[in-house]
């Protein structure tokens, strides 16, 4: 176990934590909404530093981060636990368990460093559950990671208070942020959260200058109105800028919600005409096909040509294109 950060202690051995915009409450022998920081004796602890229960190699662009360091593997890692519910949970057996309930690796930071190095990755994700609740392993690996010449990316729900964020902002280098909707019904509903805290996050990062890209999950009958996509369109335009790169993800049944339908293509497509349209320069839609190009926003040639998260073909020369000189927007 490990001593937990961003907490302070109340009466009779209850804790506050304050990592989250949850704030819980926790009494002694309990643990957060997360299910993986618990008090014991009046000391608030994270359960799962240097547990993790999944770790893989990925290309980057399988977060997905299509405009930071395209074609580079990254090794991610990930544990039990989640500060959302959300009923479209993806990866719910990871992010719904307890630790206790489900197999773990022994991987200290410093074995994390080390495998990352031996497979010649360019990155280190902390990523599948919300890597949020598992912030003291995220934070001292990053540390490390930074030190070895290693680029951190942090796959999150982005419902973090700005204190520790801020604090994380020094070692991250990426992120990758899932924005669930633009109405605060369907986060309160549906994920047992708030928006605003989000999109706060996403504001933060940008004035913290760590390269990030959006994601839209679209659900049928839940996040799918057209007006509202419009809305937040607008909104990343006028906070985060036009070169926003936003990512629309395709639904499939799962968890909570496996009577809801597949999301259909033709919604996709009017989702990202909507963004289009609001003036964002970089849209992908995600989970429909293989192929998620990038173009250039002036010329509209060709850039980086994708299949299965793998480069064919990259036309980005020194963070330009290629044909017209243009800057494109990330880290490349």
């Amino acid at each position: 176990m490990k001593k937990a950060l961003y907490w302070q202690k109340l009466k009779n051995n209850t804790v506050q934590c304050s990592l989250c915009p949850h704030f819980c409450v926790i009494e002694e022998g309990k643990r957060g909404k997360c299910g993986v920081r618990e008090n014991q004796k009046g000391i608030l602890y994270s359960l799962v530093y240097g547990k993790p229960n999944s770790a893989a190699i990925d290309p980057v662009e399988k977060k997905p981060l299509n405009h930071f360091f395209p074609g580079t593997m990254t090794f991610s890692i990930g544990t039990a636990g989640c500060n959302l519910k959300c009923h479209f949970c993806q990866n719910y057996e990871l992010s719904q368990s307890k630790p206790e309930d489900i197999p773990f690796y022994d991987m200290p930071p410093e074995k994390v460093v080390e495998e990352a190095i031996k497979a010649k990755c360019h990155s280190i994700s902390y990523t599948y559950s919300e890597p949020t609740i598992f912030y003291e392993y995220v934070l001292d690996t990053a540390k490390l990671a930074k030190k070895k010449g290693l680029k951190n990316i942090f796959v999150t729900n982005g419902f973090i208070n700005p204190k520790p964020l801020e604090e994380l902002c020094k070692y991250i280098d990426a992120a990758h942020v899932d924005l669930k909707g633009f109405d605060e019904e369907i986060y309160s509903k549906t994920c047992g959260a708030r928006l605003k805290p989000v999109l706060e996050t996403l504001k933060l990062l940008r004035k913290k200058s760590v390269w990030f890209e959006v994601i839209n999950l679209v659900i049928p009958n839940t996040n799918d109105d057209m007006k509202k996509i419009k809305e937040m369109c607008l909104w990343l335009k006028k906070n985060i800028g036009e070169d926003c790169v936003l990512h629309f993800s395709r639904f499939f049944p799962c968890y909570l919600m496996s009577d809801t339908p597949a999301t259909p293509i033709e919604t996709l497509e009017k989702a990202k005409e909507t963004a289009e349209k609001a003036g964002l320069h970089y849209i992908y839609v995600g989970n429909v096909s293989e192929e998620e190009n990038t173009y250039c926003p002036k010329c509209r040639k060709l850039l980086i040509r994708r299949s299965r998260h793998h480069i064919l073909e990259n036309n980005i020369e020194k963070g330009k294109c290629s044909f017209c000189k243009t800057a494109i927007a990330g880290r490349f």
